[in-house]
Parts: structure tokens; C-alpha cells; sequence
């Protein structure tokens, strides 16, 4: 049988794992090859073997200081030892006296008896020093019967001792012959304080007859205590069975009675904390063979390791010493072998990094070196490399440049400073940097930059084409100067231009016409038609201006509506540019059609003379903008040239306006009311509130001069809101006063109308005054709604859901359409006094009335005449079924008092 082999075909996706593998390795290898040869650097492999003497430095002095720990503790578990030997040896040889002591006068007391036993012991020498030890006698009933030396009389029978002995009689005869020490306290001897040691004393028949007592100081138990051996804070200490201490000295203070209870302890395997202080110590603690007493010695830890602490710090500032020298050290080597290697790496790489960046670089490279004359002086230079951009640049292969002279390829560069400046490089070493216009036939009208450095034997250039950068610097710095819409120079190029235009004049004895230009009705056509239509008229007026003025003239846009123009080289006759001024006002009322809509505006114009109106800048602009503003007040459409009168207004203005700021504070400030009057019935239904100002200086002054004023400085939303508290609160107490309810309406300005806060203040005004809703009536003028259609009919439906009635006050002077007037949420329509001043002979006003009167009517509003004086307007009015009147026919503004008579004069005859 045949056999056949199938071979299995390998995937592609092992095939690429398989690549990938090989190509991660090779990768690793390569990055491994090339760690490992910068490992060979010295700024690399000596700060390695540096770091290893460092950590064996380290290593070597923590041995030192581990040794030097372990054998101040030996030393101090040593001394402990010793200690504790010493002192236990002590306190035997003082305790085996006192104990000598006891027996020696129990034996003579119940010998010869109490009162012989002292004289006897003294006769013989055998009392112990008073000054030291205090001995006493006491009976079965704990009375003193002797003592040594003598003290006052006392009774024993209290303390533990006697109590101790008396109640042994049941014990065993060690019991009965045992010695008592009692914890130290207050004894029958002359000593403050002391250890009592007692023993019992027996009759002829074995009963208890009262107890002998030996009184030792506590400081005797611890004399021993040797400052050189202990310290300031070593322990000496005597302590009893019940873990009292019965003495106990530390330095040079000797106490007592503090309980330890710490068990033996031979020899102290390490330090721990003292109960009495919490001072860590090495202590030792042993009992006295034959007495209820236990020795005890502590050495405090730091004092006997402050030799140890020594050593460790001189070791520790050794090694530190050390390392920062060895850092130094390295630190040094490592940088000059790292600027060493760099330098040498920057060497062997820069022929290849500048031709990599040459061919990389949009700049064109000419390596250039220098040819000397006879004279030593260059007279050329030799191409000795380029670039790519460089040959394109030339318009020649790099065989045709390589080792061709500069001059030969471009004798041009002798002539224009090119030439020159290489020179300068090559001479003085230094860099320098030029720009330049290219007039060679394959590079003409191009801007090149370049950078000249000088090397040995030469120079390198470096050139870059920058006509890309200096045609965005043209296109910026007309960006920059003149107006985005019309393209006209803006106030930054008008003022330029007009220094310049000052500086030719002073030179050439010639005068400099500035002429400053509003629009007149502007705002109007760009609130109506919209901004883009208001656009578009900037941009044909500012064209039609252009092309009335000469070519060395400037038309500007100085900004909004605002036109500046500059006429030059003029004599000195102002008159003589008067046509030239009307024509541009000509220009400018030509109608213009936008959006399919024909609108015409006029300009205000204020004209100023350089130098018989001012000598600088800032002082023509200024008295040309107060000669506009005359133009403006004599009724828009002419120009006006400026005179010195025209500043002493705008002073009277200025100074209104200051004496306003204070006017609220100084309550310079009143409110009148006009009646309002229902013209079929006759009678006062409401009132109208109207500002007045009582200047301290200049008396009673019109709103018609400060109300403008006050809204152009902002000052027009706090007078508003006191005329709206002041006028609630005046209608509130009318009220209050139980004359008959009227309305009291109050005129809202554009300025208060766009603030956000507005039907916040009115609510906060209606809820001071408990007035109403109903009883209050704001009215807005028809072109202040205009302005903003959307936001003032939101505005106006929010203050007419609080109850307030909402009057349209000039109804007719403005543009409002009728789709408009539908949805605003008013109650009546005013008829402006423009209208009713000549209503009884003028056929287009009674018709303009009538159309009014059956149009709010028809919308169920009411509507009211502002300014009737006559009774034939009066009659004209009943008889066109108007509702209501307002005017002196009737009565002028009043003061409050008055209004009140009126109202309550109203009330008697009905």
C-alpha cells in the first residue's frame, strides 16, 4: 500500500505572529545593545560604581554603630549587675543592725522593763546614733514608755506594726519573734518620716506586752547612690513585699511610698519604662534573704547610652562627610566626561545631522569659503556645498554650483550689500541677520531672508523665501488698520493719518480740515430693517463719502454710525470747503434700497480747522465732536463748524451731570402729578408722575435737560427706581387717607426697560408700599418696544400677569407695525402731544387722532391725549369718542397736597 503525505498549509495570521515575534526580539536586542554601550560611558559607569562604594560605606558604618548598640547595652546590663550586688550587700549590713538592734532591746526590756532598758543600753553604748535611728518602747496599750532621744507621748496602737504583733498571738514562735517593717510614715520618734522596724515583746507568761520600734530615715537606705555610677536619673531603692517602696532615691531626690510591684529580675535583658515616671531604664530587682525587703537598682537607658550616641554620631559625619566628597567628586568627573563625550558625539554626527536637516529643511544652505586677493583683502567666495532648496533657489544643479564663485553666478549681490555684509561676517566672526528683495530674473519680486554665521575659512548662509510671511504681514496690517465692513480706515489709521496731515502742515504754513460725521436715524433703520441692512448702509455711505473726497483725503469709519473725514493742504478760508462739505451731505441722503426697501438717512456733521481749533489730535477730535453735537441739536442734516461756545455747553452739561450723581443723596429731587381726566364723565381717574430737580444753583431744572443725561451716564435706573417707590407710596397714602382710588402711572426709559432686574424692583416697590398691582401704570414709549420685539413683549407679559397696566406713551412716532401692536399686552394707547398741539385746525393730525382713536378701540384699548391746552381740541376729542385727557386744560403737574384737594374736592361734589 502506497502512503501519501498530506502537507498542511501554514496560516497567515501564524506567519505574522511569527514576524512580529522576530521583529519585537530584534528590536529588544538592538535597544539592550545600545544601553549596554552607553553602560561603557564614563558619566554612566562611574556614578554605578560610585553608588556601590556608597552603599557599602553605608553598609560598613551600620555594622560599626550596630556593634557599638550591643555593647552599651552589655555595658549597661553589666553595670546593673554590679549594682545590684553592691546595694544588696548594703542594705544586709544595715538591716542585720537594725534587726541586732531589735532583739538586743527586746531582750533587755523584758529583762529589767521599759524604763531601765534605755539607760542600760546607753550606760553600755549599745543605742544606735539619734541622730540617725529613733528607738521607743511601747505597752500592750501602745503608750511611748521610752525613747530614744526623747519625744513627746504617743500611742502605737494604731499603726499596722502593732497591730501586727498583737494579733500573732495564734502564730508560731517564728510569727511571734518575727521582725515588722512597716511602710515609711510619720513615728514615734523625733524624724519627720521614717521605716519602722519592730519586734514583739512578751510577758513572764509568752503574752504580748508591747512592741520595741527602731525608726530609720529613708535617705539611710540609699546613701549609696554614687552620681558617677547612676547618673542624674539612676534608681536606688528598698522595696517590701507588698510592692511599696519603702526608699528610694533618683539623683538628689529621696521619696517614697510609690507601689512598683515589680517582679525579681536578675539581669535585665533590656530597658523598659519606670511605673513611677515612665523614664526607660535597665533594672534590677532582688529580694534581701531573711527580710520582707527587696533591693532594687535602674540605670536610665540615654544616660548610659549617651557614650554610644557619641560614637554613633562621629560615625554617622564620617560617612556623610565621605559621601557628599565622593559625590562631589564623581559629580565633577561625570560632567567634564559627559561634555567630553558630547562634544566628541556632536563632532562625529555633524556632517550628517546638516545634511539630513539641509535636504529636511524649506531653507536653502550655502556653505561659502572665502578667496583672498594679492592683498589679503576677500574678492569672492567659493561655493563649497548646498541643499536641495539652494539648488532650486539658483535655478542649478549642484555640479554646476559645487566650486563656482558667488560673484560669477551673481554679480548683482557686489552691488546691493550682499557681498559686503559676507565680508563683515567673515572679518568680525559675528552673526547677521538681512531681508531682502529678490531682482534676479528667475527670483524676481520675491522677499528672501538670510542668516550669515561664520566658520572656518568662510561662512554658511542660510536663505528662506518669506513672501508668503510678508504678504500675511500686509494683508494683518490692513486688517489692522482699517474697518472689518466698510474697509475704510479705522480711528487707529485716522489718528495716524492725522499726525501726519499736522507734521506736513506745520511745514508747508497749510491748514487741516477734520470733519466728524453721525448718521442721523440710524439706529432706527438697523433696529426696524436689522443689523444686516444696517450694514449694508454703512457700507454705501462710507463709499458714496469716498468718492466726494480727493485722493490725498481720508474717509474713516471711527466706529458704530461714526464717520471721521481729513482734508489736507486747505488755506486757511474755512468758508471755502463749505461745497465740498455739502456735497458729502448730499451723498449721504441719496435713498438706498435695501432688502427691497427704500430707507434714507441724513448725517450730523462737526467740522474743525488745524490750527485755529487746536493744535493736537486729541483737541481737534474732541471740538469736532462737540461741533457734531451742535449739528444734532440745530435739527440733523447740516454742519456745523466749531466756535468756542460750543465747549462752554458741553461744560454746562458735565457739570449737570455731576451736580445729578448727588442729587438722589441731597434730595434735590421731587415728583408732580398730573391729573388724568375720563373725558365723558370729567372726573380724576389717575395721575401721572413727573420729575422735577431743585438745583441748588441753577433752581428749577427741566427733565427735557437732564432726563437725556441721565440715561446716556446710566444714572436714569436709580433715579427711575426712586421715582417708582416714591410715586407707590405717594398713591398708598392717598389711599391711606380714604380718598378715592386713582392709578398712578410712571414712565419707564430704555435704559430701565432693558435692565434684567426690572420687574424685580417693581414687585419689591409694590410690596413696600402695600399698593396694589391694579393701581399702578408704567408706560414705554412705541420705539423703545421696537428695539428688541421678542424680549419686551416677555418683559411686558411678566409685569401684566402681576396686574399692572401697561400704557404705549407717543403712540404714532414710532415704527411699529400693526402685526406688532397686536400682541403687545398693553391696556391704552397715548396720542403724542405732537399730534394734539395743532388738532383743531390741522386736517392731517385730526385724521392721524381719529385713525388712532378707532384703532385702539378696535384692539379694546383705551386711549388718552397727552397735551390738551385748548377747548377745541377738548371738543374735537369727546366728540371722536377718546377716552381720556391729559393736559394744563385741566390742571398742570401738582404737588401731592394739591392732587389730594382736587381729589377730595371730586369726592364732596359727587
Amino acid at each position: 500500500m502506497r502512503m501519501q503525505t498530506q502537507v498542511k498549509p501554514v496560516s497567515t495570521h501564524a506567519v505574522m505572529q511569527a514576524r512580529g515575534a522576530a521583529s519585537s526580539y530584534a528590536s529588544t536586542y538592538a535597544t539592550l545593545r545600545r544601553w549596554l554601550g552607553r553602560g561603557r560611558e564614563t558619566h554612566i559607569s562611574l556614578p554605578l560604581f560610585a553608588l556601590l562604594l556608597l552603599v557599602a560605606l553605608w553598609m560598613v558604618t551600620a555594622h560599626f554603630v550596630r556593634l557599638e548598640q550591643t555593647g552599651a547595652q552589655n555595658a549597661a546590663r553589666d553595670s546593673v549587675r554590679e549594682l545590684i550586688d553592691t546595694y544588696e550587700a548594703q542594705l544586709a549590713r544595715s538591716l542585720g543592725g537594725i534587726d541586732q538592734t531589735l532583739k538586743l532591746l527586746k531582750y533587755v526590756v523584758e529583762l529589767k522593763g521599759p524604763a531601765a532598758a534605755l539607760p542600760a543600753l546607753n550606760e553600755k553604748g549599745l543605742l544606735p546614733s539619734g541622730l540617725v535611728f529613733a528607738v521607743a518602747i511601747a505597752d500592750r496599750d501602745g503608750e511611748v514608755v521610752a525613747s530614744n532621744p526623747p519625744a513627746p507621748p504617743a500611742n502605737l496602737s494604731g499603726h499596722s506594726y502593732f497591730e501586727f504583733h498583737r494579733n500573732s498571738n495564734s502564730g508560731s514562735k517564728g510569727v511571734l519573734d518575727a521582725m515588722f517593717v512597716s511602710e515609711t510614715m510619720r513615728g514615734a520618734g523625733t524624724l519627720e518620716a521614717g521605716v519602722h522596724f519592730t519586734l514583739r515583746l512578751n510577758d513572764a507568761n509568752g503574752r504580748f506586752a508591747g512592741v520595741v520600734v527602731v525608726e530609720a530615715d529613708p535617705a539611710y537606705f540609699t546613701s549609696g547612690y554614687e552620681r558617677s555610677r547612676q547618673g542624674e536619673h539612676g534608681v536606688l531603692g528598698m522595696i517590701g513585699l507588698d510592692g511599696a517602696v519603702r526608699a528610694m532615691r533618683s539623683g538628689d531626690k529621696v521619696s517614697w511610698g510609690q507601689i512598683t510591684r515589680l517582679a525579681p529580675v536578675e539581669s535585665p535583658a533590656a530597658s523598659s519604662a519606670s511605673p513611677w515616671d515612665g523614664v526607660a531604664r535597665y533594672t534590677s530587682v532582688r529580694p534581701l534573704h531573711g527580710f520582707p525587703l527587696s533591693a532594687m537598682v535602674a540605670l536610665d537607658r540615654d544616660e548610659q547610652f549617651a557614650p554610644f550616641a557619641t560614637r554613633c554620631r562621629t560615625y554617622l559625619w564620617g560617612a556623610a562627610i565621605a559621601s557628599v566628597l565622593l559625590v562631589l567628586i564623581v559629580a565633577l568627573v561625570c560632567i567634564w566626561s559627559w561634555q567630553l563625550e558630547r562634544t566628541q558625539r556632536r563632532s562625529r554626527r555633524a556632517q550628517a545631522t546638516f545634511a539630513a536637516a539641509s535636504e529636511a529643511s524649506p531653507d536653502a544652505f550655502f556653505i561659502l569659503r572665502s578667496v583672498s586677493g594679492a592683498d589679503g583683502a576677500i574678492v569672492d567666495f567659493v561655493i563649497k556645498g548646498t541643499n536641495g532648496r539652494a539648488q532650486h533657489l539658483a535655478g542649478r544643479s549642484g555640479a554646476d554650483l559645487i566650486g563656482a564663485t558667488m560673484l560669477s553666478l551673481m554679480p548683482g549681490y557686489r552691488d546691493n550689500g550682499i557681498f559686503d555684509d559676507l565680508v563683515d561676517v567673515v572679518r568680525f566672526g559675528s552673526m547677521r541677520e538681512a531681508e531682502w528683495c529678490c531682482e534676479t530674473e528667475l527670483n524676481r519680486d520675491r522677499w528672501l531672508h538670510r542668516q550669515v554665521v561664520a566658520v572656518e575659512g568662510g561662512v554658511v548662509a542660510i536663505v528662506r523665501d518669506i513672501t508668503e510671511r510678508k504678504l500675511a504681514e500686509q494683508r494683518i496690517h490692513h486688517m489692522a488698520h482699517h474697518d472689518d465692513l466698510t474697509g475704510l480706515p479705522n480711528r487707529s489709521l485716522i489718528r495716524e493719518r492725522l499726525d501726519q496731515a499736522i507734521v506736513q502742515a506745520q511745514r508747508d504754513g497749510r491748514c487741516v480740515a477734520v470733519a466728524f460725521i453721525d448718521l442721523d436715524s440710524f439706529k432706527l433703520v438697523n433696529d426696524g430693517l436689522g443689523h444686516n441692512a444696517g450694514d449694508e448702509l454703512l457700507k454705501v455711505v462710507g463709499a458714496r463719502m469716498q468718492n466726494c473726497v480727493r485722493g490725498n483725503d481720508t474717509v474713516g469709519r471711527f466706529g458704530g454710525d461714526e464717520f471721521i473725514i481729513l482734508l489736507t493742504d486747505l488755506g486757511d478760508d474755512a468758508l471755502a470747503i463749505a461745497p465740498r462739505l455739502e456735497t458729502i451731505c448730499q451723498a449721504v441722503t441719496r435713498p438706498v434700497l435695501l432688502g427691497g426697501q427704500e430707507v434714507q438717512v441724513s448725517c450730523s456733521m462737526g467740522v474743525v480747522m488745524y490750527p485755529r481749533d487746536g493744535e493736537d489730535p486729541n483737541t481737534l477730535m474732541m471740538n469736532a465732536d462737540a461741533a457734531m453735537y451742535r449739528a444734532k441739536d440745530m435739527g440733523n442734516n447740516n454742519f456745523q463748524f466749531y466756535t468756542r461756545e460750543m465747549n462752554a455747553s458741553v461744560e454746562e452739561k458735565l457739570v449737570l451731570l455731576e451736580g445729578l450723581r448727588n442729587a438722589l443723596d441731597a434730595q434735590q429731587l421731587s415728583l408732580l402729578y398730573q391729573p388724568k381726566v375720563d373725558l365723558r364723565s370729567g372726573l380724576i381717574f389717575g395721575v401721572e408722575a413727573l420729575i422735577r430737580w431743585h438745583h441748588p444753583e441753577h433752581g428749577i431744572v427741566s427733565p427735557l435737560r437732564f432726563i437725556g443725561l441721565a440715561e446716556e451716564s446710566g444714572l436714569i435706573v436709580a433715579i427711575g427706581e426712586w421715582v417708582l417707590r416714591t410715586a407707590c407710596r405717594q398713591n398708598m397714602a392717598w389711599r391711606a387717607a380714604g380718598l378715592a382710588p386713582i392709578s398712578m402711572s410712571v414712565n419707564v426709559s430704555p435704559r430701565q426697560f432693558e435692565e434684567a432686574r426690572l420687574v424685580e424692583r417693581v414687585a419689591r416697590a409694590l410690596a413696600d408700599s402695600a399698593l396694589p398691582a391694579d393701581a399702578l401704570e408704567l408706560e414705554v414709549t412705541e420705539s423703545l418696544i421696537m428695539r428688541d420685539l421678542a424680549q419686551s413683549v416677555g418683559k411686558m407679559g411678566e409685569l401684566k400677569a402681576m396686574g399692572i397696566s401697561l400704557s404705549i406713551d407717543d403712540f404714532g412716532t414710532g415704527y411699529s407695525s400693526l402685526s406688532a401692536l397686536k400682541s403687545f399686552p398693553i391696556s391704552s394707547l397715548k396720542i403724542d402731544r405732537s399730534f394734539v398741539s395743532d388738532l383743531a385746525d390741522n386736517l392731517d393730525d385730526q385724521a392721524i387722532a381719529m385713525a388712532v382713536i378707532s384703532l385702539g378701540h378696535k384692539l379694546n384699548l383705551r386711549v388718552i391725549a397727552e397735551g390738551v391746552e385748548t377747548e377745541e381740541q377738548c371738543r374735537f376729542l369727546r366728540e371722536n369718542d377718546c377716552d381720556e385727557m391729559q393736559g394744563y386744560l385741566f390742571s398742570h403737574p401738582l404737588p401731592p397736597d394739591e392732587v389730594a384737594a382736587l381729589l377730595l374736592a371730586q369726592g364732596g361734589a359727587g
